[in-house]
C-alpha cells in the first residue's frame, strides 16, 4: 500500500489509531493514551513559544527508507514547511523530530525512528518518556540539551505542577 491510499481510504480515516507504512507498504498502528497526547501538546506548545520562526506541529508523515513514519510531533524551518506543508508525506524530515514512548513502543523501536529520521534529513531527534523526561540527540551523540533549542525542558510538566 502507498501512502497515498493510506490518507485516501475512507475506512482508514478518524481511527484512534496513529497510521505508519513499513518497507513493505504494510499499515502499523498504534493506540494513543491521554497521557500522550498530552505529552504531545506540551512538547508543541514550547516549541511554539521558544522558536519565534518555523511550523510546529503534530503527527508528521515522513517519508523514510523503511516506509512512512509519523514523528509525533515535530518543528520545521520556513523553508523546509514550504515544501514538506504542501505533500502528502514529507520528503525531508522537518529539523526536530519528536517521538513520545507509548506502551505500544519499545526503546530499540525508537532508536529505529531516530536514524530514519536523520537519513531522511532531521538535525535532531528528541524522545520523550512515559514520565515525561527528554532525550535530545543530534547525528553523533546524544545531548545534554538541544542545540537547536537550548532553553527547551528536560522534563515535561503539566502548568503549574510543582518540580520534585
Amino acid at each position: 500500500m502507498k501512502w497515498e491510499e493510506v490518507c485516501e481510504n475512507k475506512q482508514l480515516q478518524d481511527l484512534p489509531f496513529k497510521i505508519e507504512l513499513n518497507k513493505w507498504g504494510q499499515i502499523v498502528m498504534s493506540p494513543a493514551k491521554p497521557k500522550h497526547s498530552f505529552y504531545q501538546s506540551r512538547i508543541q506548545s514550547l516549541l511554539e513559544m521558544l522558536l519565534q520562526t518555523g511550523v510546529a506541529m503534530p503527527e508528521c508523515a515522513i517519508q523514510t527508507t523503511d516506509g512512512v513514519k509519523v514523528a509525533d510531533v515535530v518543528w520545521a524551518s520556513e523553508p523546509r514547511a514550504d515544501i514538506i506543508l504542501e505533500e502528502t508525506a514529507a520528503s525531508i524530515a522537518p529539523e526536530i523530530c519528536v517521538e513520545v514512548k507509548s506502551a505500544s513502543n519499545f526503546l530499540a523501536e525508537m532508536l529505529e525512528k531516530k536514524d530514519l529520521y536523520f537519513a531522511a534529513g532531521a538535525e535532531e531527534v528528541w524522545f520523550c518518556n512515559a514520565e515525561g523526561k527528554m532525550r535530545f540527540y543530534d547525528r553523533q551523540q546524544e545531548l545534554s540539551k538541544s542545540l537547536l533549542v537550548p532553553d527547551f525542558s528536560e522534563q515535561i510538566r503539566r502548568r503549574n505542577q510543582p518540580t520534585a
